[in-house]
């Protein structure tokens, strides 16, 4: 019972140090390349890519404004602050152990898990993701459910969501991962019309593609609205897919997320136009605890966290 004491302590002493919203796995990659010394060791370990785990560790770092590591050509050598966490490291490690039973431990993840997301994120960033996340979970169906305005986690159509909109109602965790920033953009062609027209800064000379009229609450279509002023718009598409191939064809201007627009090789006009909308991971409260969902929700959380800049802009 003493022993059990005191690592109860150990691990509440360590989690008060760690900030809000720390992924467990970082700890884990920590104490491997602590061990190891080098990130080949730790990652064939761990069975991650090097550079993963590079990445997990400047994260963890970045969390905790500490250097936990000397980074020398013979490997990683532990800094001072990073000695002195590896034993509360090592007691997290062992409460997650003892917690874990040894039959579930030798159970495959399987079963099924249902993820609602825009469908822009899902075609341009989790799904050519998904594979890394099937490789370790063979077993686990992931469904994704594009149709987010009919989905509704606290009606069961989803067990988590990657979203826009901040849930008001519903029994939910909530967590923002991030940001999608967006900009102003067109062609390479209309951008050379626009140089030949005089800018007063107000785009009266300029042609719009917007959101139809089941979509006007959305940032974007409303930014449009505001700048057109009563004009008409050269497009209304129902689609943000459809958005893009319009730009790319020289039909006007579009509010497009960046990471998007400078992927189809598009011209940024204004890349700060003030409709950046934060990205907030959604869970069933209930669910929250189930490894299935939770094994998901990490992995959109590290995604989110590897395309930070990509996704900001």
């Amino acid at each position: 019972m003493k022993k059990t004491h005191v690592l109860g302590k150990e691990v509440s002493d360590f989690e008060k140090q760690m900030p809000r919203g720390w992924i467990w796995d970082d700890t884990r990659v920590f104490l491997a390349v602590a061990r190891h010394g080098t990130l080949s060791g730790a990652a064939s370990e761990l069975s991650l890519g090097i550079a993963t785990l590079s990445r997990r560790i400047e994260r963890l770092e970045t969390a905790l404004k500490l250097p936990l590591f000397v980074r020398q050509q013979s490997g990683y050598q532990l800094t001072e602050d990073g000695a002195d966490l590896i034993e509360k490291a090592e007691a997290l490690e062992a409460a997650a152990q003892a917690f874990t039973s040894e039959a579930d431990l030798q159970t495959q993840m399987s079963g099924h898990v249902r993820l609602a997301t825009a469908e822009n994120l899902a075609t341009e960033l989790i799904l050519p993701a998904l594979p890394e996340f099937r490789a370790q979970y063979p077993e686990l169906l992931v469904e994704v459910v594009t149709d987010i305005s009919t989905t509704n986690l606290h009606r069961r159509d989803a067990d988590l969501a990657v979203r826009m909109v901040r849930p008001e109602r519903g029994n939910v965790t909530l967590r923002r991962l991030g940001t999608l920033g967006y900009g102003l953009y067109c062609s390479s062609d209309y951008a050379s019309q626009r140089e030949a027209t005089p800018d007063l800064g107000d785009y009266d000379t300029d042609a719009f593609i917007t959101w139809g009229e089941m979509q006007s609450h959305l940032p974007a279509a409303q930014w449009v609205e505001r700048v057109l002023r009563g004009r008409k718009p050269a497009l209304t598409t129902t689609s943000l897919a459809a958005q893009v191939a319009a730009a790319k064809a020289g039909l006007g201007l579009a509010v497009l997320p960046h990471f998007i627009a400078r992927d189809a090789g598009l011209v940024c006009v204004d890349s700060d136009i003030g409709v950046d909308q934060p990205i907030y991971l959604v869970i069933q409260t209930d669910l929250a605890r189930s490894r299935r969902v939770r094994a998901l929700a990490d992995f959109l959380t590290d995604l989110v966290s590897r395309n930070h800049e990509r996704l900001s802009g």
